[in-house]
């Protein structure tokens, strides 16, 4: 299965690409959590165990699992000029200006982490002062730091790989994400689709070097020709316009039309995917604060350009004229208002479906499981405790790379 395949949020799922949690969330701390966008600090050790348990899920139901470190690594493992590269530029995306330390940090990854996986892990991670060893006498910078100040930030939002690129029919969205903390995990899919020779050649429909912001989890796959993205906190909608010019303008794209959903702009329902995810041919989850009439600008392709036109109905309208079948709509907390506010807060609407009707959950949100079950879908839950710190559900942390047309 080289290149991608993703038409559909339902279609079975038989390669999806994950990453393992790992030492970056060490790298946590109280004072630096509204900056790294979390709320609080998850257990590296039952994060991991809860993550490969999800994993294991996936594998269970015939999926091909693929991490990102992993692809990473293999990229620079067959190119030590293209290691070397890599190194420079991540040094540069982390803001390390001075050549006193560009050198002290290049120095010090090259003769340190010789194995590429291990490399690869070590940029995830982040750097901390006390682990250069530098000689303080001779820097006024280092005297006065923090001897926990860490010169390389962590990137620990990468467990959630669904937002830094996003699969769309055969080609890529690699996005240029809302906040400076995670517009670095980009870096990643940049190298692994410009190189990796099973990705490499994959039409690429928006860059990280774009102007606007875009993010994966408000780009969802309705149908081979319907593609649906969020207006939201973390994806504009100059984006959108861009995004759309590419993906009319490559022939071998199916997707003749863009829905671009006016969300709310709030935590709770930061990208499209917290707000409504598709589970069977005919059914959602949704958040229930988006029942109602909804802004949606339907975008189609127009001699060389667009077209845009703007649509005010209820979401249920909406997707049933685009599904082409009546559709059920399943709220988060199964309407009760309390269980609602608390399960999508931790994630309850934002599933991972893996085959129709079949979808992978958070354990925890058990009201809005039940009310799943009672509408006859295939439950597959996974305990979340630390891995739900982090604000996002199964379908943030996984991207589908193929799906069975």
């Amino acid at each position: 299965m080289a290149g991608v395949n993703v038409k559909s949020e339902i279609k079975p799922l038989k390669k999806v690409l994950l990453h393992r949690p790992g030492k970056e969330l060490l790298n946590l701390t109280p004072n630096t959590l509204e900056e790294l966008l979390f709320d609080d600090i998850p257990f590296l050790k039952v994060a991991q165990e809860e993550h490969d348990a999800f994993a294991q899920a996936l594998r269970d139901n015939g999926v091909e699992v693929v991490y990102l470190e992993d692809l990473t690594a293999e990229v620079l493992a067959a190119d030590p000029q293209l290691r070397e590269k890599f190194l420079l530029q991540w040094i540069d995306e982390a803001g390390i200006k001075t050549e006193r330390y560009r050198k002290i940090i290049f120095d010090y990854m090259q003769e340190n982490y010789p194995d590429a996986k291990d490399f690869v892990l070590k940029t995830m991670e982040g750097i901390n002062l006390t682990e250069l060893h530098t000689d303080k006498s001779n820097s006024l910078v280092d005297l006065v730091s923090e001897a926990s100040k860490m010169v390389v930030a962590p990137m620990p939002n990468l467990y959630f790989t669904r937002d830094p690129f996003a699969m769309i029919g055969n080609g890529v969205s690699i996005n240029r994400m809302y906040s400076v903390t995670r517009n670095r995990e980009t870096f990643y899919g940049e190298y692994i689709f410009t190189y990796h020779p099973d990705f490499k050649g994959t039409p690429q429909y928006y860059s990280r070097y774009n102007t606007f912001h875009i993010e994966g989890g408000d780009i969802l796959n309705i149908n081979e020709h319907v593609l649906a993205i969020g207006i939201s906190q973390r994806t504009e909608p100059d984006a959108i316009d861009g995004i759309a010019h590419n993906i009319f303008n490559d022939p071998t794209s199916p997707v003749d039309t863009i829905l671009a959903f006016n969300i709310p702009n709030n935590r709770a329902m930061m990208h499209l995917d917290t707000v409504f995810t598709q589970i069977d041919v005919d059914k959602f989850t949704i958040h229930p604060g988006i029942m109602g009439p909804l802004s949606v600008f339907e975008i189609t392709p127009e001699g060389n350009g667009i077209k845009v036109h703007e649509i005010n109905a209820p979401l249920e309208q909406i997707l049933e004229k685009y599904i082409g079948m009546p559709v059920t709509l399943i709220p988060c907390g199964g309407g009760d208002r309390i269980a609602a506010e608390r399960e999508q807060w931790n994630d309850g609407s934002n599933t991972l479906c893996i085959a129709p009707g079949r979808v992978v959950v958070y354990e925890r949100n058990d009201v809005t499981n039940a009310v799943l079950r009672k509408h006859n879908i295939d439950v597959i839950e996974i305990p979340s405790a630390e891995l739900s710190r982090g604000r996002g559900g199964p379908r943030c942390m996984s991207m589908p790379v193929w799906r069975e047309d």
